[in-house]
Formats: C-alpha cells, sequence, structure tokens
C-alpha cells in the first residue's frame, strides 16, 4: 500500500515564496515496499552528505549546518516513518523546520541548496494527482468509488443513494410490481408514462432512467463544486441512460465497461487510472496544439529571456516545465533579467523554478511534465497573457 501526501497549490507557493540563507530540497525515489525501506534510507544519507558539502563550501555557519544534518538525522531514525512511503520522497529543510510529501509520482534524485527551496519536481504530483471517482453502476446495486494514488481505492457513502433500480424507479422490489397507489390498468403494451403500466425494453428504459435521475440527485452535494473525474463503470444501456440524465461536468467519456458487481473495487481502480492516463494525455496534447497556435500568434515562447521577464511582469497565461531539468543561475527580481550560471551550487538556484514561483503568484496554469510533453522539447515553454 502506498502512502502519499499530495500537495495543494498553496502548500507548494508556501514553499515556493519562503525564503532562508540555508534552504535545502531533496527529492529521491522510494518503494512503498516496507523492506526497501534501508535502501531510501542510506540514499538519503547520501544526498544529506552533499547537502552538508555544498552548504559548507558557500561559508555557511556550521552550527546552523549541524542544525539541518541533525533534523535529517533524527527524521532517518523515525522507522515508523519509513514503512509507509510512495514511489517519492520530498524533503525541505531549513536550520529550524523540515517538512516532507510522499509522492506517488517517480521523480530523479536531487539536492538544491540555495535561499530558497526547489519546488519544480513537487508541481508533478499537483499538475496529474491521479484522483478520480468511479461509479460502479448496476441494476441490482451501485456504489461510489475514490480514487488516488493510494493502491487502495475507498467506498463513499452517499445519502439517499438509491440501493438498486427498484428502489430508484419507485418499484416494489419484488416483481418489479409498479409502487402502491399508481393504477395498473389503463394503459397497455409499452406505454411510457411513469403512472401507467410500462412494459418491455421501452418501459425498462424508462425504469433506468428514473433509477439513474435518482443516483444524480443523491450524487449532488458530493460532487458540488469539484472538478474531480467521474469514470462510470458499467454496461449498456444503463451507462448511456446515465450519461443522458447527469449534470456532471467532469464525466469521462471513457467507461469501465461490463458488470461492476462481478469486479473488485481494485480492479476498477487499476482500470481508472488507465482512464486518468488517457485524460491525461488528451489534456496536453490539446494543450500542445494550443501553444503552436499562439507561438504563431506571437502569444507564446520558449525563450529563456522573453518566459523570465513574462513571468515577473505576471503576463504567463499557461506554463510548461520539465520536472526533471535544472538551469543554475538568477533572476532579477524586478526587470527579469536571467543570468546563466553553469555552477550549481549553494549561491544560484534553478532559474526554471523561480519562473514557475513568478508564475504561481500570478495565477498562471502551470503543468510540470516530462520533457517529451513540453512544447518545443526545451526545459520550459509558455503562452502568453500580453507581450510583455
Amino acid at each position: 500500500m502506498q502512502h502519499t501526501d499530495i500537495p495543494s497549490r498553496d502548500s507548494i507557493l508556501s514553499l515556493a515564496t519562503a525564503r532562508d540563507p540555508l534552504s535545502v530540497s531533496i527529492y529521491l525515489p522510494t518503494s512503498p515496499l516496507p523492506q526497501e525501506s534501508e535502501a531510501s534510507r542510506i540514499a538519503l544519507r547520501n544526498h544529506v552528505d552533499e547537502a552538508q558539502r555544498q552548504l559548507l563550501e558557500a561559508g555557511a555557519d556550521k552550527r546552523e549546518v549541524a542544525a539541518i544534518t541533525e533534523q535529517i538525522g533524527d527524521f532517518i531514525a523515525d522507522r515508523a516513518f519509513w514503512t509507509h512511503l510512495s514511489n517519492s520522497l520530498a524533503l525541505f529543510i531549513t536550520p529550524t523546520s523540515l517538512k516532507t510529501f510522499r509522492l506517488p509520482n517517480r521523480l530523479e534524485p536531487a539536492v538544491e541548496v540555495a535561499d530558497r527551496f526547489y519546488v519544480k519536481p513537487l508541481m508533478r504530483a499537483a499538475t496529474f494527482p491521479q484522483t478520480a471517482f468511479v461509479l460502479a453502476l448496476a441494476q441490482n446495486s451501485v456504489r461510489l468509488l475514490e480514487i488516488s494514488a493510494d493502491d487502495v481505492p475507498h467506498r463513499i457513502m452517499v445519502a439517499g443513494m438509491p440501493e438498486n433500480l427498484a428502489e430508484g424507479a419507485g418499484l416494489d422490489p419484488i416483481a418489479g410490481r409498479s409502487p402502491v397507489g399508481h393504477p395498473t390498468g389503463g394503459r397497455t403494451g409499452g406505454g411510457t408514462a411513469t403512472g401507467g403500466r410500462i412494459q418491455g425494453a421501452e418501459g425498462q428504459k424508462v425504469r433506468m432512467a428514473e433509477y439513474s435521475r435518482a443516483i444524480v440527485r443523491a450524487l449532488r452535494p458530493t460532487f458540488n463544486g469539484l472538478n474531480v473525474p467521474l469514470i462510470l463503470a458499467g454496461a449498456e444501456p444503463l451507462v448511456s441512460i446515465f450519461r443522458s440524465v447527469s449534470t456532471y461536468p467532469f464525466l469521462a467519456s471513457q467507461i469501465i465497461a461490463g458488470n461492476p458487481e462481478e469486479i473488485p473495487d481494485a480492479d476498477l481502480a487499476a482500470s481508472a487510472r488507465l482512464i486518468l492516463d488517457e485524460i491525461y494525455a488528451a489534456q496536453l496534447a490539446e494543450l500542445r496544439d494550443n501553444f503552436s497556435n499562439r507561438q504563431a500568434n506571437g502569444r507564446a515562447s520558449t525563450d529563456l529571456s522573453d518566459v523570465a521577464r513574462a513571468a515577473t511582469f505576471g503576463a504567463i497565461e499557461t506554463l510548461f516545465v520539465d520536472i526533471d531539468r535544472s538551469i543554475p543561475g538568477r533572476i532579477d527580481s524586478e526587470s527579469g533579467v536571467v543570468t546563466v550560471d553553469e555552477k550549481d551550487d549553494a549561491v544560484n538556484y534553478g532559474v526554471v523554478d523561480e519562473i514557475l514561483r513568478r508564475a504561481l503568484l500570478s495565477g498562471s496554469q502551470i503543468f510540470a511534465v516530462r520533457a517529451e510533453d513540453v512544447p518545443g522539447g526545451g526545459a520550459f515553454a509558455a503562452t502568453l497573457r500580453f507581450a510583455a
């Protein structure tokens, strides 16, 4: 089982705006398997040695450096924590604080020492959180699952959710008889009036629509204000009927086909994650197309000087950054002029990370992605609100 701490945008912004002359950021791959935790602890010790070397070379006070290494030493000694990991671990340390995040993404190892934290890789988990709902929909049952990067899906109890089609359509569950007080005579054949006799395939679809609307009403308070994908698991025609009456704007077009009563929750979660990958891939493809159109009109750039200036003046609309690539240097806080330095030490910081921080402050949409998903194939790319 994985244990994750997905950072919110506010958490990332808090880290990105923090300032301390001795700020250490460490990323290392880990494993959710407890028997592999010792290798991760050893790797962290090696990263700490590298951070200590950079700090001392920069002339940091030895007592403050010792405060940093002691905090991490205590953290490494916490064996309970190391048996509850995910795929990566991020640490942010100063002489007086230590913050950690267990991340579902497999990140490259990194050690960064500067007067600010290195947050760009942290954005990956926020960009693609691997979170969704799965509605397992059958005539005899319905259940709602919350899917995250964690291996274990969680069932959500929804007040007012009908247990089955008979309840949702207001039928007597015994032989599907009409509700008490409804006439059983009158219309014959395939009548579709709720108050009359409904028979055959058409009548069954009417009941499925009533069932679906009852589910939609029950789900509305749970989904209010969310923008999380909802993935249907079920068979036709019920899934299409539910889709026709649903008002949730983030209902995925892909479904998990089959009778969900025969599919364990863990298998539904695995299928949902594959669908999320498809959703994210389609989203990135659309964004890259938009970037190309903007670039043709002079409203997008892959030039470091232009993008840094745009970030400084709040002109970035959408920013793509390669989570694995770092460019050491500095950016002037007033003009946005970039100074690139080949030396990666405690004096310089990552200029792309600083561009990301300034874009965060201006409310830009940010996508922390792999190199192949950055338009132009560089370390960054941006569409612009206006020419800076």
